[in-house]
This record gives structure tokens, sequence and C-alpha cells, in this order.
């Protein structure tokens, strides 16, 4: 494996570990409550709050709760229902520049994250750590 080939794919050199993982199978980090185990210790905390039904973040707009902070971030734009980001292409537009990149590839075919194990290629980075 050439150091130019990771460099083109993974932002940086522990993306690429994390993922090597998922072809070798390794999964040190396991739940204590189930039979599951996680590459990633944040996948392992994230999931474990599946056990105890913990959601700490609370929308001041709605009732509704999150166990993560990121998704009440995402939440509250529907509230304001401001989509700032507007796809050039077609009508679409989005709270979050993230979410247009993400979509723009979908009008020119583009997937940028390759796997050096299988040669697959994704859209996502979040596509190539899970699969």
């Amino acid at each position: 494996m050439s150091v130019a080939i990771v460099e083109n794919v993974f932002i940086h050199n522990g993306h690429l570990i994390i993922h090597m993982k998922i072809h070798t199978g390794e999964r040190l980090h396991k739940c204590n409550q189930c039979d599951k185990a996680f590459t990633r210790n944040g996948d392992l905390c994230r999931h474990k709050k599946i056990h105890t039904g913990e959601k700490l973040y609370q929308c001041n707009k709605c009732d509704k709760t999150f166990s993560l902070n990121g998704n009440l971030i995402r939440h509250l734009g529907t509230h304001t229902g401001k989509k700032p980001y507007q796809c050039n292409q077609c009508d679409k537009a989005f709270s979050q520049n993230s979410v247009l990149i993400t979509h723009i590839r979908t009008h020119i075919g583009e997937k940028p994250y390759q796997c050096n194990q299988c040669d697959n290629t994704f859209s996502q980075i979040v596509i190539l750590y899970n699969i």
C-alpha cells in the first residue's frame, strides 16, 4: 500500500487503520450488556445508550430528546425551516452545507472514498467505515 493512495482516500492515517479493522474483523470494544462488539470505542459508547435509554439532549422548541448532541443540532434546523444551501443542478435545498456536498455527488457520480482492500468506492466516508 502506498502512502500516496492513503493521502488521496483518507484524511488521516488513523482513519485507514480503523477502516482496515473492518476487513480483519477486529472488534476490541465489546458491550458488557450484549454480544455486540465494535471497531471504534466511540461506536461502543453510542451503542451503550440503547441499553440505558439515556437521552441527555432536549430540544427547547419541542419535547424531542436525543442521545447525541449532533442529532439535536441537526434537529433544531427543522424548527427554523431555513435551507440556505441550494443545489445548482436541481431545486433541492439543505440546512447544512455538508449535506449539499453529499447530495451533489448524486448528480456527478463522485465516489471519492476508496477502500484499498476491496477496491469499492463510496460517496460518503461514513459508508466506507460501516461496510
